[in-house]
């Protein structure tokens, strides 16, 4: 006779959850990955398989703890929470890297870190707070980045200038130019650089309108005493 397998009730709830935890995952990295973030569709999918397959672990350790009796050692889902919140920083802090003075990576490594939180949440099985966090995540993410962009805000750039050591644009004639662009200037720094045949101004700009960038570029393009030029603009 053949012995046919039939899947339990609870390894039903586990191929559900572990198939939920996946799908929201993958459709908080699909945002990610649509802008271009280095941690998307696949690596927000895993780290919420991963949270849930982990709280699943406690929740089911009458499942797997079959050595002794199950009430001599019991697994804390409190404390197995903590650890995976713990170790999904080192991941998140992964993606944050430094550009100069400009950090980028912040809202990625925030988006990987709820992810875990909502995998959690389903590996207990607590459905209704995972899909509203995933749906208030989702929300962020994309809805908030149009408003975000609507919102007024200033506008800040990392600002490097350079000229030949005897061709230099005074600082009282860059700040009036800079002026007519729409810049003020937070910071000022200089310095001689190439052995001491150039000079540098280092500056961060700051301006209500992200446009005046180009306008500001292809002024400084022709000015024939301007080397070479930077503007970096700073953000997330």
């Amino acid at each position: 006779m053949k012995n046919h397998y039939m899947i339990s009730h609870e390894e039903w709830v586990i191929v559900i959850r572990v198939l939920g935890a996946m799908m929201i995952g993958a459709l908080i990295g699909f945002e990610r990955t649509f802008h271009g973030r280095p941690a998307g569709f696949r690596t927000h999918a895993l780290v919420c398989i991963a949270s849930s397959i982990l709280m699943i672990v406690t929740v089911y350790q009458n499942e797997w703890m079959t050595v002794m009796p199950i009430d001599s050692i019991r697994t804390d889902p409190a404390r197995m929470a903590q650890g995976i919140m713990t170790g999904i920083g080192f991941l998140g802090a992964g993606v944050i890297f430094k550009e100069g003075l400009t950090v980028r990576g912040l809202t990625t490594a925030a988006s990987i870190w709820v992810t875990a939180a909502i995998g959690i949440l389903i590996g207990i099985g607590f459905w209704f707070a995972a899909v509203i966090g995933a749906l208030a995540t989702l929300t962020v993410l994309s809805l908030f980045r149009l408003i975000e962009n609507r919102l007024p805000s200033e506008f800040y750039a990392h600002h490097v200038l350079a000229f030949a050591r005897d061709k230099v644009m005074t600082a009282d004639k860059l700040r009036e130019m800079l002026g007519t662009h729409g810049f003020s200037i937070a910071n000022l720094s200089s310095r001689l650089s190439d052995g001491g045949k150039q000079f540098e101004y280092r500056m961060v700009l700051r301006s209500r309108d992200p446009k005046s960038a180009e306008a500001l570029s292809q002024h400084l393009r022709g000015l024939p005493e301007v080397i070479e030029f930077r503007i970096s603009p700073t953000g997330d």
